[in-house]
């Protein structure tokens, strides 16, 4: 076979196309993004030399620059114009201080408040949504119903001024990914995974059973406000679009939640997606054999993070039998877990299991969901990972 692109690569991968070779794709890269300065043209261009396949997502701003979402990466967040902010600190004797956020909006007050630790990476500030604020909440920001009108002034649509800004951005991303011979995705979508930002895990997951026609109201909020932003990105043109949703597995939410309340939703998001050309991908390492059948109906072409180890009902066997001849599947070996404390027989082996289990086609070997530790046994390993795809790809 002729010898193909990157692009090309991983395109007939996500098509169930045979490609050259099978591709491998790092779904994400922390420990060499940070090499290249958070630039993720540099990265591309790092990755690429290094033998691996390579994607540009846009927006591109990096994790420095999104103080008030830095786990939603895409376009910026903006709050309604009439929105006031207000932080203060308070210290608590013999105790760590606790943060507190309030949002004056023309429908009410919304408030937050986190207890500080010594690994908050934010200084005094709280931002409006995170990772790492939510085990610290000592209040989430939405707790009850009423306080869903005031949330509408801080999910807004995009602005002219970042839309213009984007248009320029995808210009340049498309002449550097046709230059590279890169996939160009973009992204990210976002449902449950920002409910539970705003609400906490255990307060939405008690809420689901408790105040279902809260959660439904605050899905369709977020739902409309996440569609608004697809919009944008999926005009640049991207090849795939991709939505975060780590939290919609079976660990977080019920089959029967997922199927009346996440699926409708699902199934629009990636119709529009099919509609502007683009391929859908949908990121979930965990919580996924009781989801499969819903995968397939609501018409994803990716299923990216399966991770044999740290995921639960994530056995590759059932994942590859169940949905594979439709659903590409990206990853197959545990980043944190085998990667970077594994041993190198360790690695060959899960990179060796991975292939045969979930490839030949319909397939990007990853490690999952990220390799974020820059140390000689990493990059060790990572050479071991890569000297045997190349063997058996």
């Amino acid at each position: 076979m002729t010898a193909l692109s990157s692009r090309e690569r991983m395109l007939h991968a996500l098509n169930h196309q045979q490609p050259d070779y099978l591709p491998c794709c790092f779904m994400s890269f922390t420990a060499l993004r940070r090499q290249c300065k958070e630039d993720l043209y540099q990265l591309v261009l790092a990755e690429r030399a290094l033998g691996l396949d390579s994607f540009l997502f846009i927006p591109a701003s990096p994790r420095p620059e999104r103080l008030d979402h830095p786990d939603l990466r895409g376009l910026p967040v903006r709050l309604h114009p009439a929105v006031e902010t207000r932080e203060w600190r308070e210290d608590v004797p013999d105790g760590n201080p606790i943060l507190h956020k309030e949002y004056t909006t023309p429908a009410g007050r919304l408030s937050t408040s986190v207890r500080w630790s010594k690994d908050w990476p934010h200084g005094n500030h709280i931002p409006f949504v995170d990772d790492y604020q939510v085990p610290r909440a000592l209040k989430p920001l939405i707790a009850e119903a009423k306080e869903l009108e005031a949330l509408r002034y801080l999910l807004i649509p995009p602005e002219p001024v970042d839309l213009v800004q984007f248009e320029r951005e995808a210009q340049k991303a498309h002449a550097f990914a046709a230059e590279q011979g890169v996939l160009v995705a973009g992204g990210w979508g976002v449902g449950v995974d920002m409910a539970s930002w705003l609400c906490g895990f255990q307060n939405l997951m008690v809420l689901t059973h408790e105040q279902p026609g809260l959660v439904i109201e605050l899905l369709d909020m977020i739902h409309a406000w996440n569609k608004q932003r697809m919009a944008a990105v999926l005009q640049a043109p991207v090849d795939l679009f991709i939505k975060r949703a780590w939290y919609e597995g079976c660990d977080f939410v019920t089959p029967k939640f997922y199927r009346d309340v996440i699926l409708p939703r699902l199934k629009t998001e990636v119709e529009l997606a099919h509609e502007h050309g683009a391929l859908f991908g949908y990121i979930c390492s965990s919580g996924l054999a009781p989801m499969l059948d819903y995968y397939v109906e609501a018409g994803i072409d990716v299923l990216i993070g399966i991770d044999p180890v740290q995921g639960t009902h994530t056995d590759m066997n059932h994942i590859k039998k169940k949905i594979g001849d439709q659903i590409c599947l990206w990853g197959g070996v545990s980043g944190a877990v085998t990667v970077e404390l594994g041993t190198e027989d360790e690695v060959r082996a899960a990179v060796r299991h991975a292939v045969e289990v979930l490839g030949p086609d319909g397939f990007i070997l990853s490690p999952v969901d990220n390799i974020t530790v820059d140390a000689p046994r990493t990059w060790h390993n990572i050479d071991a990972f890569m000297d045997e795809w190349r063997r058996i790809r």
